[in-house]
């Protein structure tokens, strides 16, 4: 899949590595802002019962 992505990315390999970085950090801002915000209610960690 890496392989496929590096092949179709424009230009000589040090335009390639900088395309791939904005593709890296896009991919991680859209997981930290969007996509993990929406999923935080929804899973169970604060569901937490302590008995004593």
């Amino acid at each position: 899949m890496y392989a496929w992505i590096w092949r179709h990315l424009p230009g000589p390999w040090p335009t390639r590595l900088a395309v791939a970085v904005i593709l890296v950090a896009a991919v991680v801002a859209l997981l930290m802002f969007v996509v993990f915000p929406w999923l935080e209610p929804l899973l169970p960690f604060n569901d937490v019962t302590i008995t004593e």
